[in-house]
């Protein structure tokens, strides 16, 4: 391993970026007070695997990686740190990761521009220097790249590196020998990858991830110095939607089960004073919903400019308990510069909250792993996310509505496919949440059309409940199936009898959605089961095509557009009551995301959006579109509006 001498130096930490990269604020003079030595390029194949000898069955994963030349990957954080040691031992000489400090001081060499070759980065530098869906392969070969002034070769790109500090906020002011926070959730990359765009490349930007995560985008290099003794910054604090948590339970009062209740809709996403400080992109999308012991309500969804952005992050609110209105939202879930699709909620009815999400290698939201966390206090406070899914791969973009089963057992529904059809997959964990399987392992898709059976749920999004025969049903969105007359195609319908093996389809009587629309499939307190979807797509260009005719209270039918709500009391064999989801009075609305404003009357609802449902145990029903939040119960459901 050769290494290159570092003399001690100063230099200027950080950029004055705004958006999603204001974490390299505030510029900060750094004084690195010590040399130390740094291995020119970051381990290899060949050096860890004197290490670690097994590692070797892990070449060639996703085509990475290959030759014993090539940067080492799939390591993770602790992996790192286990090399280190061994190599320290093995040497009679201190090893250990980079600071972040030390990182970017080597990588600038010296330079204040954007990269240590200027303000761009020359094609010798670079690979496939894109996000891409499909990984592309590219030799990993160490040291192909022009050295920098230091003498080291790869800092820009190739794979990324751990650094020994955990993520957190910069602080203003000169530092000497700085070494981050005291904890957090994530451990600091670098480097940027041989797979994502220039500018994650920056000698300033900053990437981080699991400690336990790993990917073909990730590798280390070491240094050889005595560990740096500077005491760390204080943990971040948390967020405002962790803070000022009531503890006190909550005792909920049961609504009338004869009164019908329609609340008026409130928006629970609400854009943050510009001085807040807050990670509020310009699309925010995808929620999830659960209510607290202590009478709060809790929702999550993502917020972000492109839905395939490393911006993306998870924001939160609560709309606290006898309060009208939601808080402003803040971060709830964010692991640095990576893409965050999907998130659900679910509290147990007995104190604990679980909280699933995605977690992408880089910006796209297909090769996700999928991360699990608790809390016993509200929300206030959260386990340290574990990987419910390590592997970085499709069926892992995880879909609000975590079912618990009558068993105790947890099941989480995830896409099977990126695109806009391929069926929705499941996991399941039978020891709440501590590990978790696929029941169905086969990649082959299944043939919804033609197929009897298959392995995974028919329709993307899909909403997953458990029948009283312990059986699962599930409506998805797309993979539609014929329907039994000229109607056009149907919502498909999976029903699995062995816990999500395997799935037999059929057409239900519903429509198809489609874009900016998912649907919610629920249990109610009550016992019916609850459909929440969509009659149309407000771009369907047919006329004939959209609308559902109602029946009123004289037995009048109208035509409704929108969001409706439809009941069964025998198991989704049949709905007899469906009713468009508004009380009749006009409304101006703005559903967000990819919905925006709408007018709501006695004809019109919310015409698109993704829905996220709970219920409280005082028996009101919650639903959240992608902006708005509803609160209805179940005699308000089964009231048949009266049409003039």
């Amino acid at each position: 391993m050769r290494m290159a001498p570092i003399q001690a130096g100063v230099f200027h930490m950080g950029s004055e970026r705004d958006g999603e990269d204001a974490d390299e604020q505030p510029v900060h003079r750094v004084s690195i007070t010590k040399p130390f030595q740094m291995a020119i390029t970051e381990v290899t194949n060949a050096q860890y695997e004197a290490f670690d000898p097994a590692h070797k069955t892990l070449r060639g994963k996703m085509g990475f990686s290959k030759a014993d030349d090539e940067a080492v990957v799939f390591v993770t954080y602790d992996d790192a740190l286990a090399f280190c040691k061994w190599l320290t031992q093995k040497e009679g000489k201190p090893y250990r990761l980079p600071t972040e400090a030390e990182w970017e001081y080597t990588c600038r060499a010296g330079t204040t521009s954007d990269f240590s070759t200027g303000s761009k980065l020359a094609t010798a530098y670079q690979k496939s220097q894109k996000t891409d869906r499909d990984p592309v392969v590219v030799s990993l070969q160490v040291g192909q790249s022009p050295a920098n002034a230091f003498g080291l070769h790869d800092m820009h790109g190739n794979v990324e590196e751990w650094c020994a500090d955990w993520y957190g906020p910069y602080r203003a002011g000169e530092q000497i020998n700085p070494v981050g926070r005291a904890n957090g959730l994530y451990r600091v990359t670098r480097g940027g990858s041989h797979g994502t765009p220039v500018r994650y490349l920056r000698s300033s930007n900053r990437l981080g991830m699991l400690p336990n995560d790993k990917s073909w985008l990730v590798g280390f290099r070491v240094v050889q110095a005595e560990a740096v003794t500077t005491s760390p910054l204080p943990a971040e604090p948390a967020t405002a939607v962790m803070q000022q948590v009531a503890q006190k339970p909550f005792v909920w009062k049961t609504v009338s089960s004869t009164k019908p209740i329609f609340m008026e809709p409130i928006r629970y996403v609400n854009k943050p004073v510009c001085t807040a400080g807050i990670p509020f992109f310009s699309h925010n999308h995808c929620p999830a919903i659960t209510w607290c012991p202590n009478g709060d309500m809790l929702a999550a969804w993502f917020s972000t400019n492109e839905e395939s952005g490393r911006e993306m992050t998870i924001l939160g609110s609560r709309l606290r308990s006898g309060k009208q209105v939601w808080d402003e939202p803040s971060e709830f879930f964010k692991v640095p510069d990576r893409n965050m699709t999907g998130t659900s909620l679910l509290h147990d009815g007995k104190g604990t909250i679980y909280h699933l999400n995605g977690v992408e290698t880089d910006g796209d939201w297909k090769n996700l792993a999928i991360t699990f966390r608790e809390s016993h206090d509200n929300g206030a406070s959260w386990s340290a996310p574990r990987l419910a899914d390590p592997e970085h791969t499709k069926r892992n973009q995880v879909i609000a509505g975590l079912l618990q089963t009558r068993e105790g057992w947890l099941i989480q529904a995830g896409d099977a496919d990126p695109g806009p059809t391929g069926g929705t997959a499941i996991h399941v964990s039978k020891d709440r949440g501590q590990t978790w399987i696929n029941p169905y392992t086969d990649t082959q898709k299944p043939d919804f059309q033609n197929g009897a059976t298959g392995g995974l749920i028919a329709g993307i999004h899909a909403g997953v409940v458990q029948l009283k025969d312990g059986s699962l049903l599930a409506l998805g969105r797309k993979d539609d199936l014929p329907g039994p007359d000229s109607s056009g195609p149907r919502m498909p319908m999976s029903v699995s009898h062995d816990m999500g093996k395997t799935w037999t389809y059929q057409a239900s009587e519903f429509p198809p959605v489609w874009s900016g629309q998912r649907l919610v499939l629920f249990r109610l307190n009550e016992g019916p089961l609850l459909l929440i979807s969509f009659t149309h797509h407000p771009d369907e260009a047919n006329e004939g095509k959209n609308g559902l005719l109602f029946t009123g209270e004289s037995g009048k039918t109208m035509k409704g557009y929108g969001m409706y709500a439809a009941l069964s009391y025998d198991e989704g064999k049949t709905w007899p009551v469906k009713k468009l989801l508004t009380d009749g009075n006009y409304r101006f609305l703005n559903g967000g995301a990819w919905t925006g404003a709408f007018d709501m009357d006695a004809t019109h609802a919310e015409p698109k959006g993704y829905l996220a449902i709970t219920q409280t145990p005082d028996n009101l029903i919650h639903l959240v579109s992608s902006s708005q939040h509803y609160r209805f119960n179940l005699a308000w459901l089964k009231q048949l509006p009266v049409y003039p």
